[in-house]
């Protein structure tokens, strides 16, 4: 029997009235479900090539590297040098600085909280003369390579409402993330690798529960087609990936083109975009066979690489892998490559487990950037360093306890550090005051940094757009202006 027939037999009443709906209701459940472009059976090269109006002006970058430390690294110990901090260290922080803030429940009333100094010597480095704490030593040597935006400001208080609006321009999961943003406006440029692709670490031995949510590198409302494929840190990289035992290579690929003439067919029927992403996910997994091994196969990478990216570099689901990983996949087209790692949550782990955190990641970080920039990647691949917010600079904790010393969440200021992509190097934007609890100057909310990374990519981030409910969405919501001033215009 002719399996579309079948199908139709065995289809129930509540999905033949849900497919039978015509005139009105079928223009309703259009515009809830999406605009025209995702229900069109687009063919599956134009959608490769991503829309036909993309870039909007000259880009300045083509791929993006976003390190994103979950947890909220504490950018008064790490590059925002307060020496007034210091100075006021044991005394309660003055009630001006703190008048109407809200803080998590953990910290509650901030009224009468303790201040509490870098817990390491800060020096200037660099021609930039960019302070940087003594936790961070190989990323002081490249400040001059930096941007770094002092002034940084966020909504939420706790973790996932904050990296989810750090990701997709909300707190609530369900939008688009930045990397999906981007797959389905700029396409790929490697058919054999995912366009969005991410990577997750967590320092040995910490103590911190964070996880990862799959809405943190989601597609959102837009076709599943567009959301990051997580690179596992063990076994296949991507589940079944392999062929299972006594299947040849001919034998899948035959299988392959079978499900995807009955898919195609389907297709036809329903324009449902989910089936156009199901045929094309099954083509990249098949490609993947032999573009992932020769991918993450290291012995090729030279000694002095491998010992520039630090002593872990060949670990599996370590930062250093991920960030030499995060290199080869742009190097071989990926769009965008979200590398995740957590664990920055020191409510109490502030002297022993930040140590940790830094002693992970700066050296990768920083290798990153060199590698990228000695293979001439770095012009066009706009790598960025962050977190979800930064951390209080009064103490939780009790000050006799230096141990369990902490630091709470603080949306209200925070550091960011960006490289390459046409941003300009070697320079600080924007202030905090002078105990690094509020903005002084030159405030950048992450509207204003989703705005300003999607303008490096050539795309005006009011137009990129899909409409879905009724409503023309995008990553920045209804707000966001570009920071011009950490442009490198030519």
């Amino acid at each position: 029997m002719d399996p579309l027939q079948d199908h139709q037999r065995l289809t129930t009443r509540r999905a033949f009235l849900a497919n039978c709906a015509t005139g009105l209701g079928t223009a309703t459940l259009a515009s809830l479900f999406g605009n025209d472009q995702a229900f069109a059976a687009v063919p599956r090269g134009t959608r490769e090539m991503g829309l036909p109006d993309l870039p909007h002006h000259l880009p300045r970058a083509k791929n993006v590297i976003y390190m994103f430390h979950n947890g909220g690294p504490t950018h008064v110990d790490m590059f925002d040098y307060k020496p007034l901090l210091k100075k006021m260290h044991g005394k309660p922080v003055p009630d001006e600085y703190i008048a109407d803030k809200r803080f998590s429940t953990m910290t509650g009333e901030a009224k009468g909280k303790l201040l509490l100094e870098p817990i390491e010597p800060f020096n200037q480095y660099g021609e930039s003369g960019a302070w940087v704490s003594d936790l961070m030593p190989h990323t002081a040597k490249i400040v001059d390579d930096l941007c770094f935006v002092k002034s940084m400001h966020t909504e939420a208080i706790n973790h996932a409402p904050a990296i989810s609006f750090c990701l997709s321009g909300s707190e609530m999961p369900g939008r688009p993330t930045l990397g999906a943003w981007l797959t389905y406006g700029l396409g790929n440029e490697n058919a054999n690798l995912p366009a969005y692709v991410v990577l997750t670490s967590v320092s040995k031995g910490t103590t911190c529960g964070q996880i990862f949510y799959d809405f943190y590198w989601g597609s959102g409302f837009l076709p599943s087609r567009f959301q990051g494929v997580k690179f596992r840190g063990a076994g296949d990289p991507v589940l079944y990936l392999s062929n299972p035992d006594g299947m040849s290579s001919s034998v899948r690929r035959g299988l392959l083109d079978d499900i995807a003439a009955l898919n195609e067919m389907k297709l036809e029927q329903s324009g449902d975009p989910e089936i156009e992403t199901r045929i094309s996910q099954y083509e990249l997994a098949f490609r993947m066979q032999s573009s992932v091994p020769e991918l993450t196969d290291l012995s090729e990478e030279p000694d002095h690489i491998l010992e520039m990216y630090g002593p872990q570099v060949q670990e599996r689901g370590t930062f250093a892998h991920n960030c030499l990983m995060a290199r080869r996949l742009v190097e071989r087209g990926t769009r965008c490559v979200q590398v995740m790692h957590a664990g920055w949550d020191q409510h109490r782990s502030l002297t022993t487990e930040l140590y940790t955190q830094c002693e992970d990641t700066d050296q990768p970080a920083a290798a990153l950037v060199q590698d990228l920039k000695q293979r001439g990647l770095l012009d066009d691949t706009l790598v960025i360093w962050g977190g979800e917010f930064g951390r209080t600079p009064f103490l939780q904790g009790d000050m006799n306890d230096r141990p369990q010393w902490g630091r709470d969440h603080h949306p209200y200021v925070f550091t960011n550090w960006l490289a390459g992509g046409g941003i300009k190097p070697g320079i600080t934007y924007g202030a905090s005051d002078d105990l690094g609890i509020n903005i002084a100057e030159k405030p950048v909310h992450v509207h204003d940094f989703q705005a300003t990374i999607l303008h490096q990519l050539g795309i005006d981030h009011e137009r990129l757009t899909y409409q879905f409910q009724g409503r023309h969405f995008r990553l920045t919501d209804v707000h966001g202006d570009v920071v011009k001033e950490l442009l490198n215009e030519v």
